[in-house]
């Protein structure tokens, strides 16, 4: 598609507005400034930006950014008759599907999208935006069990990485951990806390790279903004 075509189904000008607007050097595709008249544009697979705004042509995908309660599985449809997070997303034409998981018992941070490239990109292992939880632990955690988390843990045949991790407030009841790490192993948060001899209470998840909650009650959801959308591609 030519791009004064896609600009304009974005619904920014008419094309020969999108025209002067590329003549002035306002547009990047995949972060390289155009300037000339007829580059064509892949709507699918290319990023266009104008004043390092990302754009994309109305309805062709959605995003949603969800704070899960705990108490539903992440996934569209469920054998078992439980709630999935799908029921709190508005109705769409669209078949939309979560991008990775937060497991029954953990809330939080949750993006939900029909952008395949977008999805397969976020659940790469090569892939190390960080995430961050905070977690409520049975009993006392220390400054050495925090050494441990940072270092890294083994986990049953798997050594994490390190983590940033910081004592949010600790006493011989329980203790509050801010927590991020740049994998996507299965149960890696609370694994981690059972390698150093903690069990995990509550879990949730507060934020993806510089995603957060902000505003958003449990069991809620918002579009994601271009700006959010083209800083998630271009991460």
């Amino acid at each position: 598609m030519r791009l004064n075509k896609f600009m304009a189904s974005c619904g920014v000008a008419s094309r020969r507005k999108c025209d002067e607007i590329i003549l002035e050097g306002r547009v990047k595709i995949n972060a390289k400034v155009v300037k000339k008249l007829g580059v064509q544009v892949d709507p699918k697979n290319d990023l266009v930006t104008i004043d390092d705004g990302a754009i994309r042509i109305r309805g062709y995908y959605e995003y949603y950014l969800l704070n899960k309660p705990v108490g539903y599985v992440t996934t569209v449809s469920d054998p078992q008759g439980r709630k999935t997070v799908m029921d709190l997303i508005p109705e769409s034409r669209k078949r939309l599907y979560p991008i990775g998981r937060l497991d029954y018992n953990t809330s939080g941070l949750l993006l939900i999208t029909n952008d395949g490239d977008l999805t397969q990109k976020l659940t790469h292992p090569s892939f190390e935006l960080g995430k961050t939880y905070v977690a409520k632990v049975a009993g006392e955690v220390n400054l050495m069990d925090i050494a441990r988390l940072r270092a890294g843990v083994d986990i049953g045949g798997f050594v994490t990485s390190k983590a940033e991790a910081n004592l949010i407030s600790a006493n011989k009841n329980e203790s509050r951990v801010k927590i991020t790490i740049h994998e996507g192993k299965n149960r890696q948060v609370r694994r981690m806390f059972k390698a150093i001899g903690k069990n995990v209470l509550s879990l949730e998840r507060i934020a993806i790279g510089k995603l957060n909650l902000a505003g958003l009650k449990v069991g809620e959801c918002r579009p994601l903004t271009d700006k959010e959308v083209g800083y998630l591609k271009e991460v």
